[in-house]
């Protein structure tokens, strides 16, 4: 006899924002079907964009949670308690729950959720709307190998995905989603740059921006440490090394490292409170 295949696995987003909504299109690049996810708001105002995808919308999150095989908790962290408290009755052993929340920690989503709840810590970051993310997770004490390796599986569409320690979970924060917004930042004064210097805004901008993403790419996949290919650009006393000279006057390097330590500060700063 032929064995049954197994059920589709249920998703469930409770909150519909830009995290949910670039993790769930990213799930849709993979192996998951729209119609076996559905997503929670207590407004419709971001709930369209997920119909015209043909998820299913709801303003119940009890309903999610009833719903889902795992359930992305992608609300502010100051909404977590109570949106936890809702559906916590509702929440079974077999449920994977997953927290986007930046700054709640393992242990309060434990606290908040029932004994022996399965829980993983999740920090993605924007660039999962083009599914080019870059996602770090770990794994509370009930959370078996299984269960992370049943996450990734479903994330691997949205970009590069990590597993490790709490700990790491808020420096990723200051690197990769707030890091975000630095890159964005050193693009627009790029643009800014070559705009002082006579081109026009919108062909710097768009240059800008093809700069960064070429960058990016030849970083990631060459493999090389980014100082390699810094040397590689320098040739002696050419435009790039007086360029390098200036920055290194202006105090970048050591910015960008305050920068991330400030945003790693701020977030384990939410985790107290």
């Amino acid at each position: 006899m032929e064995q049954e295949a197994d059920p589709p696995l249920r998703i469930g987003f409770i909150g519909a924002g830009n995290m949910a909504f670039g993790i769930a299109k990213g799930m849709l690049s993979g192996n998951v079907l729209p119609v076996n996810i559905k997503v929670s708001a207590p407004s419709s105002t971001n709930l369209g964009r997920f119909q015209e995808l043909g998820m299913s919308v709801t303003h119940s999150n009890p309903e999610v949670v009833c719903g889902s095989d795992v359930v992305f908790v992608a609300v502010k962290p100051h909404l977590v308690p109570h949106v936890l408290s809702e559906v916590s009755r509702h929440v079974t052993k077999k449920q994977i729950i997953v927290s986007v929340a930046a700054g709640v920690t393992l242990a309060v989503l434990e606290e908040l959720l029932p004994e022996n709840s399965i829980v993983i810590r999740l920090m993605p970051n924007l660039p999962c709307l083009v599914q080019e993310g870059a996602l770090l997770f770990a794994r509370g004490a009930n959370a078996k190998p299984e269960d992370g390796a049943l996450l990734r599986s479903l994330l691997l569409c949205c970009g590069l995905v990590e597993e490790g320690p709490e700990a790491w979970i808020d420096i990723h924060t200051g690197l990769s989603g707030s890091g975000v917004a630095f890159v964005y930042l050193f693009a627009e004064a790029l643009a800014e740059g070559a705009v002082k210097m006579g081109m026009p805004s919108a062909l710097a901008h768009s240059i800008a921006s093809q700069t960064v993403l070429g960058a990016g790419r030849l970083l990631r996949d060459s493999g090389k440490h980014p100082a390699q290919l810094r040397s590689e650009v320098c040739t002696p006393g050419g435009t790039t090394i007086y360029g390098l000279h200036t920055l290194e006057q202006g105090g970048l390097r050591a910015s960008v490292m305050s920068a991330v330590e400030s945003a790693t500060e701020r977030a384990r700063e939410l985790g107290r409170k």
